[in-house]
């Protein structure tokens, strides 16, 4: 898929390095953090082949994106409703995010799931509107610790990226963000790459199309290098090590290190 709202049309494989705020940060703190990075970032090519995004709240999409000015970082929004508008109270829809600013929409996200009752045919009605209106879908899937102990981690992924991809003709406009539900949030267990090396063949195997297959769960400065090593895996999405513009920047510095062939 080319043409994505907001990115340009290369196929040059890039590393994906972003982060989601989840329910974080005030206006006055998103732009504050948007402006520092702006200026940290420059024009990117310090850190050639890697693509910053940031996922701030809904409320602040737009004031990130102004800050955030001529900088290559992508933004997105956590969420987005699978009709163009409508008697949804409370919810917000596509094109009303990419009017904010968005380019990106994340897509079931464990949280959502447990918490908000997201299924696979909701996650799939958002990953359709979302490409509909040439966005880019930032898909989450993952096991939780009873289904990876179970031994059924691989074909509980894939089932949920089959779910969201029904339907889609090009996938190559979707991400995949695999975050074993074990290894998110504070009491989250870091994931080491013998855990993940399975799942993301897997995930790879059953939708090669994707623009990419990034990691999340407890990613941080000590780990982002040897996850990003696992094959298949083009990027890291963050969370708490990255609620800081120096965070983020560093685990970006990494990725860009990692990713650079050695000269003969």
């Amino acid at each position: 898929m080319t043409g994505l709202r907001g990115e340009g049309r290369s196929h040059v494989p890039v590393t994906w390095v972003g982060t989601s705020w989840k329910m974080t940060k005030t206006l006055a703190e998103a732009r504050r953090y948007a402006r520092r990075l702006a200026d940290a970032w420059g024009d990117g090519t310090a850190m050639p082949g890697v693509q910053p995004f940031v996922i701030p709240s809904a409320t602040a999409i737009a004031a990130v994106r102004s800050e955030l000015g001529s900088s290559p970082v992508l933004v997105g929004a956590q969420d987005a409703h699978w009709e163009d508008a409508g008697a949804w109270t409370g919810e917000v829809s596509v094109p009303q995010v990419a009017d904010a600013g968005a380019v990106m929409v994340e897509i079931g996200h464990s949280e959502r799931r447990e918490h908000f009752g997201e299924t696979d045919e909701r996650v799939n009605a958002k990953v359709l509107a979302t490409l509909r209106h040439g966005l880019r879908p930032l898909v989450c899937v993952g096991e939780t610790a009873a289904v990876r102990d179970e031994g059924g981690a691989d074909a509980h992924v894939v089932r949920q990226v089959e779910a969201a991809l029904r339907g889609v003709d090009d996938p190559s406009g979707v991400l995949v963000a695999y975050e074993p539900v074990w290894a998110i949030g504070s009491r989250g267990r870091p994931a080491g790459p013998e855990d993940i090396v399975g799942v993301v063949a897997a995930i790879r195997a059953s939708a090669p199309g994707v623009a990419g297959v990034l990691y999340g769960g407890s990613v941080a400065q000590g780990n982002a290098a040897e996850l990003l090593a696992v094959p298949g895996v083009d990027g890291v999405f963050v969370g708490r090590a990255a609620w800081s513009v120096e965070g983020l920047v560093e685990i970006a510095y990494l990725a860009g290190r990692s990713r650079q062939v050695p000269s003969p």
